[in-house]
């Protein structure tokens, strides 16, 4: 459902969302203590215990306070803690500093959970359907926080000079490299791309108003970049040579030292990379992950293409199943697998193209304090288009738009190429 327009599901299936979803984020952090729960290892990445309890306040704010007369707060002070970005819910706490929110604990932070399922669950049958679309839009949005919540840990456990596993791993079956990179040729001329206002499943306000997009004509690559691809473009000075380099990313390059994806180390000379699991080899058939824009750009500009727009990425993805491929199911270590075969639009990682989160023509974001949940961030960005192994499976769509700043690498995020024709 758009998240301005819409009918609002029955209350059964919405119920049934509501608690696998709230299920999951539980399960997420079972392996967790009190004190992995609450350590903060960067701006970026926010406490386990944080994303659980922002959660939890989402609902607790925009439908509990506001459309179930007489529901009174868990506690009144925190909102200041747990509100994010929305100014218009007041002052809030400083983003860099939920690490030190020693208190609550993990245990009260559950306890607020219970709380608020029960109180949303007792009032889900006789909300008026604009609270249930709330509910909606607050289930997709703790979907987000799922993910996020997952490599923030693992970027908490990066740190650790243990480097400690969240999860034990699996053996690891060795998997044949795919073969040369294969080309799709893409529609060219007038495309109509985003969500349909009448369209009546859900989609966050960023994916519309559907219009129509010129495409010249070109061809996206058959699979993502994988990690053996990525080590012969290290090998060959990839992160040496100012050429390949965007003037931005050229300067990160050289200020923060950067040599490789995020969590690879070179030992005995091999590498390794760390994840949910602990530190392990790479795998050179594997997808690889944790890089920037920048990174996936001065790769492109080595490979001699370019990575695709958008619009190139949705037209052609649009023909394959978005709940296929690895992503989450439950709580586990995930990491991206070697291609089963086929263009593999979703799952493993999320790609990098080459066009700015801005609005598509006529856009207008929501009234009200959700309006805050786009919009406003549509300046400096750029869009990563399907679904990463951490993302909750049937999350995503063809038309989904994540986006993060070009210096940004903690997400699973990697590199599908594109090329002029």
């Amino acid at each position: 459902m758009r998240t301005e327009t819409g009918s609002a599901p029955a209350s059964g299936a919405l119920g049934a969302k509501f608690h696998h979803t709230r299920a999951l984020s539980e399960a997420l952090v079972r392996p967790l203590s009190d004190a992995d729960a609450t350590i903060q290892s960067m701006d970026d990445a926010s406490p386990a215990k944080w994303h659980l309890a922002h959660t939890s306040w989402f609902f607790e704010t925009f439908v509990l306070r506001d459309h179930v007369p007489g529901y009174a707060l868990h506690d009144e002070r925190w909102p200041f803690l747990f509100n994010s970005y929305y100014e218009a819910e007041g002052q809030r706490y400083a983003r860099p500093r939920r690490g030190m929110l020693s208190r609550p604990s993990l245990a009260e932070v559950l306890a607020y959970r219970a709380h608020v399922d029960a109180a949303l669950i007792d009032a889900l049958p006789d909300l008026p359907e604009v609270a249930q679309a709330l509910v909606l839009l607050g289930c997709n949005h703790e979907q987000q926080h799922q993910e996020l919540l997952l490599t923030d840990i693992l970027h908490h456990f990066s740190v650790n000079p243990l480097e400690p596993a969240v999860w034990r791993g699996a053996p690891k079956v060795p998997v044949a490299m795919p073969g040369p990179i294969g080309w799709i040729e893409g529609q060219a001329g007038l495309v109509q791309l985003g969500v349909d206002s009448s369209d009546s499943t859900f989609s966050f306000d960023c994916e519309g108003p559907r219009h129509q997009a010129l495409l010249t004509p070109h061809a996206i690559a058959d699979r993502t970049v994988t990690n053996g691809e990525w080590a012969a473009f290290v090998a060959d000075g990839g992160y040496r040579d100012p050429r390949h380099w965007l003037s931005d990313g050229w300067s990160w390059v050289q200020k923060e030292g950067i040599e490789a994806p995020l969590y690879w180390r070179q030992e005995g000379g091999a590498w390794t990379r760390f994840g949910l699991d602990g530190r392990r080899p790479v795998d050179p058939a594997a997808p690889v992950t944790h890089v920037s824009f920048f990174e996936a750009d001065a790769y492109a500009s080595w490979a001699g293409v370019r990575l695709p727009s958008e619009f190139e990425w949705e037209a052609a993805a649009s023909a394959f199943d978005p709940e296929s491929g690895n992503q989450l199911d439950a709580a586990s270590p995930v990491e991206p697998r070697p291609s089963a075969g086929g263009p593999a639009f979703f799952g493993d990682v999320w790609e990098w193209t080459g066009s700015a989160f801005r609005p598509y023509p006529g856009f207008k974001a929501a009234e009200g304090a959700v309006g805050e949940y786009n919009g406003k961030f549509m300046s400096g960005q750029f869009v990563l288009r399907g679904s990463s192994c951490a993302t909750p499976r049937g999350h995503s769509r063809p038309s989904y738009r994540n986006f993060f700043y070009p210096h940004q690498r903690w997400q699973f995020t990697g590199v599908r190429l594109a090329k002029d024709l």
